[in-house]
Parts: C-alpha cells; sequence; structure tokens
C-alpha cells in the first residue's frame, strides 16, 4: 500500500524554465511580450503551420476559432463526448451546438452522424480528438468539402498527435483551425493557456486582433522602447492573451514534448500488457495505422456487470490504494444545463451515454516512476479480480 497519494496526473517544470519564469517577473515584463512571440514562433514550426495564435486558454481559442468562422444563429456540429468549453465556445460565440454521437470504438465523434445532422444553417464541425487519438479526418474532410464547412479541431488532447503523416494541428486546408490547451493536466503545460494553428490567413489575422480587444496592436507593440502609443480597434475583442510568465514555461516545455509523449507511450504499454486479461476492463483500442496516438489519457472501460461494482465505486476503491483517477466524460446533454439548450434527453446519444457510465482515466503523466506504475497496476488488478 502506498504512503503518498498518486494523483491522476502532474506536470513536470524544468529547473530552466523555473529560471525563465523569474527571469520575467525581475524584467518587468510580465504580460504578452518577446517570450510570447518567441513560444508562438517556435509552435508553429513544430505543427507546421503558418500562424500560431496563443491565448490565456483553449477555452478562449475555441471561442475565437468558432466567432472567426460563424455567425449568430449557424449550427456547429460537435461531440458530446467531451468538457463543456467546446461546446461554451458555440453558445458564446452566438452558433448553436448540435452534438452527433460518437464511434463506440474509437470513442471519437462518429462521421456518419455528423452526416446525419447537417442542415441548411450548418456552418462548422468541431470533432475532438479524444484522449489524444486522432478523428477520422479523411471522411470529415469529405462532409466539410461537400457541405462548405470549416473545421475547428478541438485538439486539447492531441498535441503530438499526427493523422496520415501530418500533425494535428499543420492547418492544412482553407477554414482550417486547430485549438490546443496547456492546461497542467496536458501534455505540455503554461499553466494556463492555449494556442490555435491555422494556415487560414483571414481568420488568424481576425482571431489575433479579437484575443486583445479588437485592437491592431498589442502591449508589446506600443509599450516597448519601438513602439507606438496609438492604435486602432477594428472589431470588438476579449481579453485572451496569453502572458510571457507563461510562455516562458511553455517554449521550455515544447522542448521535451517528444520525450513527454514518449514515456506516455510506454506506460500505456505497460498497462495494456497488464490489464489484457482481465474480464470486465475494455482497453482503448489500438491506434490506426498511419497515425500517432498523443495520449493524454488512459481511459479502460469498465462493465459493471462483469466486474460486480460500478465505475463510481471503483474509483472510490483506487482511493483506499491511495491512487487517483478522473473521469473524462458524461454526455455533455446530460448535464441540466446543456439539456435546456440542445434539447436532448437520455436515449439520444446512446453510445456517448453507454461509454460514460463506464469509462475512468488512471493515472498518466511523465513523472510517474516504474514504482508508481507498478501500484497502480497491482491496485487495478486487485480490484477487478
Amino acid at each position: 500500500m502506498r504512503t503518498d497519494f498518486l494523483p491522476f496526473s502532474k506536470p513536470t517544470i524544468s529547473e530552466d524554465a523555473i529560471a525563465d519564469v523569474c527571469d520575467s517577473i525581475r524584467s518587468g515584463w510580465l504580460a504578452m511580450g518577446p517570450k510570447t512571440v518567441d513560444f508562438e514562433k517556435k509552435f508553429a514550426e513544430y505543427t507546421g503551420a503558418k500562424f500560431a495564435i496563443s491565448v490565456n486558454s483553449a477555452t478562449a481559442g475555441l471561442h475565437l476559432a468558432v466567432m472567426a468562422v460563424t455567425q449568430p444563429g449557424d449550427e456547429v456540429i460537435t461531440t458530446p463526448m467531451t468538457f463543456a468549453s467546446t461546446v461554451n465556445a458555440i453558445i458564446y460565440a452566438g452558433a448553436v451546438p448540435i452534438l452527433a454521437d460518437i464511434d463506440p470504438v474509437t470513442l471519437n465523434i462518429d462521421p456518419k452522424k455528423i452526416a446525419e445532422k447537417i442542415t441548411s444553417k450548418t456552418k462548422a464541425v468541431i470533432p475532438v480528438h479524444f484522449a489524444g487519438r486522432p478523428c477520422n479526418m479523411d471522411a470529415i474532410e469529405k462532409i466539410a468539402q461537400e457541405h462548405n464547412l470549416a473545421i475547428i479541431e478541438d485538439s486539447a488532447h492531441a498535441l503530438g498527435a499526427s493523422y496520415h503523416g501530418k500533425k494535428i494541428g499543420s492547418g492544412k486546408g482553407p477554414r482550417r483551425i486547430a485549438v490546443f490547451s496547456f492546461h497542467p493536466t496536458k501534455n505540455i503545460t503554461t499553466g494556463e493557456g492555449g494556442m490555435i494553428t491555422t494556415d487560414d490567413e483571414k481568420a488568424a489575422d481576425q482571431m489575433s486582433v479579437q484575443r486583445q480587444n479588437g485592437m491592431d496592436k498589442g502591449a508589446w507593440n506600443r509599450f516597448g522602447a519601438k513602439g507606438k502609443s496609438h492604435y486602432d480597434i477594428f472589431i470588438p475583442g476579449l481579453k485572451y492573451q496569453m502572458m510571457d510568465i507563461q510562455a516562458a514555461i511553455g517554449r521550455d516545455q515544447l522542448k521535451y514534448l517528444e520525450k513527454f509523449n514518449k514515456r506516455r507511450t510506454e506506460i500505456i504499454e505497460k498497462y495494456n500488457t497488464a490489464f489484457a486479461g482481465i474480464d470486465g476492463l475494455t482497453l482503448p483500442a489500438p491506434i490506426e495505422k498511419g497515425c500517432v496516438h498523443s495520449w493524454h489519457i488512459y481511459t479502460p472501460l469498465l462493465d459493471s456487470k462483469k466486474l460486480g461494482f460500478t465505475r463510481d465505486e471503483f474509483m472510490e476503491k483506487m482511493k483506499e490504494y491511495n491512487i487517483g483517477t478522473a473521469y473524462h466524460y458524461q454526455a455533455l446533454h446530460l448535464f441540466s444545463g446543456y439539456a435546456k439548450i440542445t434539447g436532448l434527453k437520455k436515449g439520444d446519444m446512446p453510445v456517448a451515454e453507454e461509454i460514460g457510465e463506464k469509462i475512468v482515466s488512471l493515472p498518466l503523466f511523465p513523472a510517474m516512476t516504474n514504482e508508481d506504475i507498478t501500484d497502480v497496476i497491482e491496485a487495478v488488478t486487485n480490484i477487478c479480480k
């Protein structure tokens, strides 16, 4: 039995990053500045996108992205198997969220269900790369082309993932935007923060302006040694910029992304090997050929009839072993607020609803030791057998 609690996730921050944050604080330049610009440049180079636009959260990035490709009253199709931010961004952009059920194997949005939901008002689709597994983008792109839809990839889980040789977020195609999260649980972190990538110059320009109150230039351009204080406001905007103290962490984290993701994959392989024979535990499906999974979270499914206990009871049992777990996700339309907005009820999204009753997230982060992994394996095995 562990004497200390093993959390579901924990970030790894280098001493170099900590020193760079201190440098920002001592310099007096805390808000968006040269380090943020540098982080954007490095992130664009990593993903292969023309433009990378930093924001203070992925939620903010999704909001800006939806505003860039829709008008109030337009419909946007997305998955019920996601965090609230995805649908909130649609709602606060004045658009209407339309949910399409998921594939029971990949847990990603089902392209066939997308096609069924399209109307004359549909203007965009937001596929969510759940857990870091790329969606079926070939099928989604075909649907988008046929119906002239924008694609906003909710890539909060998918930094480092790739689809058929292209990194998620590479931005290829008109009205194609991706949004990443740097929350502390994600593959890299800035504390809070996010990044938008795209090759669409028009959308990039609008999002860049709207993230800083609609101004044509930010503080870095106005208050720097060569800056000019006068500015124009092109359109009403929001306060969504990233700070240099965040970017100081982020640009250092980016150096370790591949190493972090490699370690995540190693942990997953140990889990899969250890859990393969447990009846009642369904492991994540193998990754599709030509794709790379970023393994943001590891989400087996629990069959309560075979195991004799529910998912929630399993999570409580894991606490007794001093091990944390998490829940990603309850189908969105089952929350009272979204039930009212979408008009959906229990039974309308049967696959997402069933998955939501079975799914659990086990500890997964690069700093996990082999002893930590063994503790998780032993706990899960003891509970399930």
